[in-house]
């Protein structure tokens, strides 16, 4: 059972929100779904970042954070490294907001680390639906969105930094960052939902990006991480060709939640969502 001093630390962490949006975020999960989360581990592990609304929840102590997207761990390590000074490039952003400014912003290559970190938080925030989307190119081309706020008046980047500092930060595919998980480790996954024979068009863009394949090497690299005694919870595609990948060697159950994808409230679906973990010992 956690002590008294780690649940108190559990909820006072807990104050601390992802400052990204991201398509696929967790913070759903987080608030329905918390208790599918193991109470005691070594380090935590998350080879899918995004927002990191896993992360900051649980606030562990020793964690490695890792994306392929390489602007992305870029942001995370800028804030770990100077919060404040990424901060005051993204208020100049917020003083300068407007459609010709975010069309400019969008088509500069900046060369300081803090400056490209301000500029990744800026675009993330006022364009269309904070839908994170490259061209072939890798060019990030997502058009603006109809939000003009830039800085929140809830935004701690301070705290994000503290929670930061117990982290190593890695650009890496994640079958590198599963493969180091030993025992007691506790491994989260949250990867794009690409599904066999699919004619879904948010999933076709995510298959450019994490094929059917990666799908396969995700679950084998996740069966060897069980089998060295790490702990194992992931969120995927509730389709039977995802299903059939998993259910022999996990526990899985469907969960439901609100698709973010469309720009109108009132549009947006009931999904179902495959969880697949593993038990603690303890339990």
């Amino acid at each position: 059972m956690l002590g008294e001093k780690n649940i108190v630390k559990r909820v006072r962490m807990s104050m601390t929100k992802p400052f990204l949006k991201w398509a696929g975020g967790k913070r759903w999960f987080v608030y329905h779904h918390a208790n599918l989360f193991p109470p005691e581990f070594n380090r935590y592990i998350e080879p899918f970042l995004g927002s990191g609304a896993v992360f900051f929840h649980l606030a562990p102590e020793r964690a490695v954070l890792g994306d392929i997207n390489a602007d992305l761990i870029n942001t995370y390590s800028a804030i770990q490294k100077d919060w404040r000074l990424v901060y005051r490039y993204l208020k100049e952003h917020h003083a300068h907001h407007s459609p010709e400014y975010y069309y400019q912003i969008r088509e500069k290559q900046l060369r300081s680390s803090f400056s490209r970190a301000a500029q990744f938080i800026y675009l993330n925030r006022t364009c269309w639906n904070g839908l994170y989307r490259v061209n072939l190119q890798g060019v990030f081309n997502v058009p603006i969105g109809t939000k003009s706020s830039v800085v929140f008046e809830d935004d701690r980047f301070d705290m994000v930094s503290d929670k930061l500092q117990g982290a190593t930060l890695v650009v890496a595919d994640f079958e590198d960052l599963i493969d180091t998980a030993g025992e007691g480790d506790f491994v989260f996954v949250d990867p794009p939902y690409t599904v066999r024979h699919n004619h879904n068009a948010f999933i076709k863009y995510n298959e450019k990006l994490f094929s059917w394949l990666d799908q396969v090497r995700l679950v084998h690299a996740l069966k060897r991480a069980k089998n060295r005694g790490a702990l194992i919870l992931g969120t995927n595609a509730f389709h039977q060709s995802v299903r059939d990948l998993y259910e022999s060697d996990f526990n899985t159950m469907c969960v439901r939640r609100n698709s973010p994808i469309s720009s109108k409230a009132s549009t947006r679906s009931k999904f179902e969502e495959l969880v697949i973990s593993t038990e603690s010992r303890d339990r």
